[in-house]
């Protein structure tokens, strides 16, 4: 290979990716138009091959050590100037993509909410009426301990709070995650999802009230609710979007359809999973923490609640 002439060929590749990753480096990587960007990724792969030649070949050290020089800038530009705006992308999406399709889908998880209450309110309803309908929601041996001896379950927790967070949290995901891939029966079992845990904690509510239990029931609730709840509607908002695909497409092709509604779910599971795993750590550590009174707990539910309305009421200006 002569030496001089694949030099002066290749050379103009070197210049033009030195002049790319100085402006890049001086403006960042948002200052090149989009054929510029492709350009630094083509003449990256070019120059790297270009060292692997001069590394096998008679060339002199100190451009085998430019050419290097050159090879690692582009790498980090490229590669972790991509990773930073994952990154960026991310906080992006928290900060005012999440809101925006909570806002977008907000009659997908009214309605989910709905069915929730409705459970709630049937539960407490006849649970009024007839003492043997709790036994069909409640475990006997928590209405046992609640009726019997007059006291509260969550004191459990208490001493055992990590493995508990973490066992919460995965409970919660796996329950948000099962609301959304209802979807997928039409609905069906998103819809007995919401029902289901409204029935739950309208039962509970009951028996907690009927036994003079209320206030330190609910106290323990609210800190942790405030977000778990919540994270749970939209979950179930996300599963009603994909039954919304299958079963009314609209203008659309059935198929076109789950990809549209089905993006907006998966925006919505995205964002309830910081929330999810939140709400875990304060059902673990705050919520069943005696040392804490009861009024410092219902007010932190209610500001967190109070936060998240904010949050999802954002809007781009």
């Amino acid at each position: 290979m002569n030496i001089q002439r694949w030099i002066a060929r290749r050379e103009k590749n070197w210049q033009r990716l030195d002049t790319l990753l100085k402006k890049v480096e001086q403006k960042r990587l948002k200052s090149l138009q989009s054929a510029e960007i492709r350009e630094l990724a083509s003449l990256y792969r070019s120059v790297a091959a270009d060292l692997t030649r001069s590394r096998s070949q008679d060339v002199s050290k100190t451009l085998t050590q430019s050419l290097q020089s050159l090879t690692t800038r582009a790498y980090t530009v490229i590669y972790q100037g991509s990773r930073r705006q994952e990154w960026q992308a991310v906080g992006e999406f928290y900060r005012w993509g999440f809101p925006s399709i909570v806002q977008q889908t907000f009659l997908y998880i009214a309605t989910a909410t709905a069915l929730f209450v409705l459970g709630g309110v049937i539960a407490w309803w006849y649970a009024w009426q007839d003492p043997g309908f709790m036994s069909l929601i409640v475990p006997e041996s928590l209405i046992s301990q609640v009726r019997d001896k007059g006291e509260l379950w969550m004191g459990s927790i208490v001493g055992i709070e990590p493995l508990a967070s973490s066992g919460i949290m995965i409970n919660n995901i796996a329950v948000s995650f099962g609301a959304v891939a209802g979807g997928i029966t039409a609905g069906l079992y998103t819809t007995y999802l919401m029902v289901f845990n409204g029935l739950l904690i309208g039962a509970i509510g009951t028996l907690v009230g009927q036994n003079n239990l209320a206030y330190p029931f609910w106290a323990f609730v609210f800190p942790h609710g405030s977000l778990e709840l919540p994270a749970i509607f939209f979950a179930g908002g996300s599963g009603l979007l994909i039954a919304r695909a299958i079963l009314f497409p609209g203008k659309y092709r059935r198929w076109d359809a789950l990809k549209f509604y089905g993006s907006q779910a998966v925006q919505l599971v995205f964002g309830i999973v910081p929330m999810l795993v939140i709400a875990g750590i304060i059902e673990g550590f705050l919520s069943p923490n005696p040392i804490i009174p009861d009024p410092i707990k219902y007010l932190v539910g209610m500001g967190l609640f109070i936060l998240l309305v904010m949050y999802c009421s954002r809007k781009r200006n």
